[in-house]
């Protein structure tokens, strides 16, 4: 048995289609898998605190050093972490906001990155300190559409960005599924919502 850390990350409802074909992944996921568990955290509707000054104390201070207010301060993030690195595997749901992800993620991604706990320092740098056989499916949902080796690659700050932090963490078996092109007119929209539907098919088989 696998407990799944599922996480969406749009704001919108019902209409946001990356919250729909995540789900869809995590459903049929579950229909072949009855026994795994699935840890659900919803960060567009429930964002995660932005780090702050006594965030960053707390964070550099030894645990038996902290003050009761810096206790506090990094209580969350201790949280968020311990969810993190309880799961054997992770679903995202990531909409692209201005050709990189949203800042509830981002916020998310700033508590759980830290020294010590996620990543180490040690004389040849830095290490993962994240199980790395551990896997990752990140379904994107954009408005446009960026194929590498065309000069539209360039402003895709999504996937580099996520594949950078995930392995500095130690995380680097990571699948991807664009939804893309969803406002470029109905018929490269509905090509591309087809597209992703039959991956996460394939990838709910072999994943």
């Amino acid at each position: 048995m696998a407990n799944i850390l599922h996480i969406d990350s749009s704001p919108r409802g019902e209409r946001s289609i990356s919250r729909s074909l995540s789900y869809e992944f995590v459903t049929s996921w579950k229909d072949f898998h009855p026994g795994d568990t699935v840890t659900y955290r919803d960060l567009g509707h429930y964002p995660v605190p932005h780090v702050d000054e006594l965030w960053i104390a707390a964070a550099f201070t030894p645990p038996d050093a902290r003050t009761p207010e810096l206790v506090e301060a990094i209580q969350l993030s201790d949280s968020l972490i311990d969810e993190f690195l309880a799961a054997d595997r992770y679903v995202f749901g990531i909409p692209m906001y201005n050709l990189n992800i949203p800042s509830t993620f981002k916020a998310y991604i700033d508590q759980i990155v830290r020294v010590g706990r996620t990543f180490g320092i040690d004389a040849n740098g830095y290490k993962g300190l994240v199980d790395s056989s551990k896997k990752v499916l990140i379904i994107t949902s954009r408005g446009g559409t960026f194929p590498p080796g065309t000069p539209f690659a360039a402003y895709d700050y999504q996937e580099p960005y996520l594949r950078a932090i995930l392995g500095f963490i130690g995380l680097t078996d990571v699948t991807f599924i664009h939804a893309d092109s969803l406002n470029l007119g109905d018929d490269a929209r509905q090509q591309s919502l087809a597209a992703a539907k039959e991956a996460i098919a394939q990838t709910v088989a072999s994943w």
